[in-house]
């Protein structure tokens, strides 16, 4: 992408926040309009000395282990592993995974691997023991599970990050597809909504079952390959599924190719990858009042729809992941940061926001 000039008193008061440690631990922010870089800045974190002596349930810091194979990838404390992929420049995404694997499914509807969003889930896990299944999980769709609609009774955002936390549980375990699955159910289908990181992992299954391909490859071979990212890493389970709630590494670079390509209407270089039709259903509002206190906050297949005035489509992740949209002004925003650690730190996005906005200034 070309690079252009992009000095404005937003920006700059929003960089020195940054630096000043305002926002804890910020990576990088890169701000694309109309397809040119107009800012992109990398700021230095030593994870090393920062994660130090930290130890909990999200994992144990640089030389705080008790153990070697408490150094892994679902680790989120070591700097071997988390944010960084193991010294390179890509950076844990976390739950942005779950909006680009959700673009990765509309790529198999568009290419008639997945007839329709009517198809029922179950049908893609025929193999799976089901005999602890509720009934009611039969009428789900693929609908409600893009839309975080499953009615599987999930208390991720609603328990403390703990031992008794459903998401903590699921990277515990040895099968993560059987633990969704068996969950009770505490709704219809369609009924309520419910933020589910279990319901996102169901989509590797669902690609490998409708495609014979790992989500990985099918991406290499339909998405990251037309839109040349080359480099990335994504974290398996130990059944070998990549996983899609939140184990996707990529650039900052990359991930706002992601953003141009809804841009661009699901065209790049002149090809059609995604369908238009889907780019809309996606960032539709199909859900709204999500917490049932008359917030104008949406949710689309897997992409959040903040604020009611502007369109703005946001891919958010765990400890500050953000890839921003504002369709109005042709303006991407990617910021990577890394607040998990116990900091005061203020909260971001609404300052990100205002400066997007403020890059449709004429330059």
């Amino acid at each position: 992408m070309e690079e252009a000039q992009f000095a404005t008193t937003g920006v700059d008061t929003l960089e020195t926040k940054i630096t000043a440690g305002k926002y804890g631990y910020i990576d990088q922010m890169l701000i694309i309009k109309k397809g040119r870089v107009i800012y992109n800045k990398s700021f230095e974190n030593d994870y090393q000395v920062i994660s130090k002596g930290q130890s909990g349930i999200l994992g144990c810091g640089y030389q705080s282990c008790q153990d070697s194979n408490e150094i892994n990838i679902y680790n989120y404390y070591h700097p071997s592993y988390h944010p960084y992929y193991q010294g390179s420049r890509l950076h844990s995404l976390q739950s942005v995974t779950k909006s680009i694997a959700a673009t990765i499914m509309g790529i198999a509807v568009k290419n008639g691997q997945i007839p329709n969003l009517d198809k029922k889930v179950l049908d893609y896990f025929e193999d799976y023991d089901l005999s602890q299944t509720d009934e009611r999980l039969k009428e789900a769709t693929l609908y409600h599970l893009l839309c975080m609609q499953l009615g599987i009774s999930w208390n991720e955002n609603t328990a403390p990050l703990d031992s008794n936390n459903q998401v903590v549980q699921m990277e515990k375990s040895e099968d993560w597809i059987q633990y969704v699955l068996q969950q009770p159910m505490d709704s219809q289908p369609g009924e309520k909504w419910v933020y589910s990181s279990g319901a996102s992992h169901l989509m590797s299954g669902i690609i490998k079952k409708a495609t014979g391909m790992d989500i990985a490859s099918y991406a290499e071979q339909n998405l990251f390959g037309p839109l040349d990212i080359n480099k990335y890493h994504w974290k398996t389970t130990p059944k070998g599924f990549q996983d899609t709630e939140g184990g996707l590494y990529l650039t900052a670079e990359d991930l706002a190719k992601i953003g141009q390509l809804y841009l661009n209407k699901g065209v790049w270089n002149g090809q059609q990858i995604l369908s238009e039709e889907w780019i809309k259903e996606a960032t539709k509002k199909h859900v709204i009042d999500l917490y049932g206190d008359g917030g104008k906050e949406g949710y689309g297949y897997q992409w959040w729809r903040p604020g009611d005035e502007e369109e703005i489509w946001a891919a958010m992740g765990f400890g500050q992941q953000f890839l921003v949209v504002l369709p109005q002004y042709e303006v991407i925003g990617v910021l990577n940061g890394w607040n998990i650690f116990d900091i005061e730190a203020e909260y971001i996005f609404p300052d990100l926001l205002d400066v997007l906005k403020e890059s449709n200034l004429e330059q």
